[in-house]
């Protein structure tokens, strides 16, 4: 006889009571994966409440992580959504058919990791009008990508120099070649610039005077200054030359890889890893750690070509572009993409800058004539249609992110 849920009558006769939400899952180890990623592990209930478990879901605080995971066991659940540069805890509830557990107990706290290449603007500098009538104005460009007029320039006119971000929110203009009595020289000299977007006087710097290099940040307050030709090695250089995160160029660090000049370098990932590639006659890549240390050679991807630039997007990618109509992303673990046609005039030694945060401006350069036009790249890595330049077409210049405001 049924006289009530959950009574046994008699011979091994009972009545099961129906099913309920499950049991909470049991907490795991938090991890922090990136800028705005974590992974959460958690275990499943003991008790699923009478009814096959179909998915577990993130609970973040403070608010804005999501992630599901839609089976029965334990498991790993990928959170997105998050802010960088934030700690964040996290409980799991378990879901059936009939509801949603409880929450989990808190997960250990995680920090989000802070993009490397964060500055909101950018600077333009030096470069040649003819090949012999040397620069060194510079052009500012906003937080919202838009250039500004000529600023008269400070320190030797020079090309073929290479600028990079250091300290956070700051830039350094380095090398390169200048002309005094009818020739040309390479050089060591340094121009910092402040946060403010102040270009400093020349500094005379560390290590083998050279032009035609590349630089880029590293080790989210660092610079790296590498390769070219210097008046010893006109065929090119390995040289590189730290910089400290108060703009101090060290000595000569021998070089690793291919000799080369006219190549790009850049930032990218989530703990300050750089990259160096391309330049005459190659494709190679070489990355750098956190620490500076370059690699030795990676097998080029894409077109062979020299005088393109580089610039970081997207917070923790990159993109190398131009010298020629094509780019190669770069993703946040360092592998560089087949060439990908782009939008824009095919032009070379120009230069190419983040801002805004996580988008970058590839600007000026030559086409067989100099050109002052821009083209934006968007946080996805799509480059724009030009834009009309502003200021003095010129090329052999460089260009630096600068200002967290």
């Amino acid at each position: 006889m049924d006289i009530g849920p959950g009574i046994t009558l008699g011979a091994g006769v009972s009545i099961t009571p129906p099913p309920t939400a499950p049991g909470a899952p049991t907490i795991g180890v938090a991890t922090a994966t990136g800028i705005t990623t974590a992974t959460v592990a958690f275990t499943a209930p003991v008790n699923n409440g009478g009814a096959t478990i179909t998915s577990y879901a993130i609970i973040s605080t403070p608010a804005g992580g999501t992630g599901t995971l839609t089976q029965a066991g334990s498991g790993t659940i990928n959170v997105t959504g998050l802010t960088g540069l934030t700690s964040y805890t996290f409980t799991v509830t378990a879901t059936n058919s009939v509801g949603t557990s409880s929450p989990s107990a808190s997960s250990n706290s995680i920090t989000t990791a802070s993009p490397i290449i964060g500055t909101k603007k950018a600077i333009f500098g030096y470069g040649t009008v003819t090949g012999l009538a040397y620069l060194s104005m510079t052009n500012l460009v906003s937080n919202t990508g838009v250039v500004s007029n000529d600023t008269s320039g400070v320190g030797t006119q020079r090309i073929g120099l290479v600028a990079a971000g250091y300290g956070g929110d700051k830039a350094i203009f380095g090398y390169g070649l200048y002309t005094t009595g009818g020739r040309s020289f390479n050089t060591t000299t340094t121009n910092l610039v402040t946060n403010t977007g102040v270009v400093g006087n020349d500094v005379s710097s560390a290590g083998t005077a050279r032009s035609r290099l590349a630089a880029t940040c590293y080790g989210t307050d660092k610079a790296i200054f590498g390769y070219g030709v210097s008046q010893a090695e006109y065929n090119g250089t390995t040289t590189t030359n730290l910089v400290s995160n108060t703009g101090v160029v060290a000595n000569d660090v021998t070089g690793v890889g291919t000799a080369r000049y006219d190549l790009a370098a850049v930032g990218y990932g989530i703990t300050g890893q750089a990259l160096f590639g391309y330049g005459a006659g190659t494709a190679v890549t070489n990355l750098v750690s956190n620490t500076g240390v370059v690699s030795t050679d990676t097998t080029g991807v894409g077109s062979a070509r020299a005088g393109l630039a580089a610039a970081s997007y997207g917070s923790d990618k990159a993109l190398f572009a131009y010298a020629g109509a094509i780019s190669n992303l770069v993703s946040n673990t360092g592998v560089v993409s087949n060439d990908v046609s782009i939008a824009g005039t095919s032009r070379s030694l120009l230069a190419a800058a983040g801002y805004g945060d996580d988008k970058a401006i590839f600007g000026y350069g030559v086409t067989g004539a100099p050109v002052s036009m821009t083209n934006l790249v968007t946080n996805t890595g799509v480059v724009g249609n030009d834009v009309s330049g502003v200021g003095t077409a010129r090329y052999w210049l460089a260009a630096a992110g600068y200002s967290l405001t």
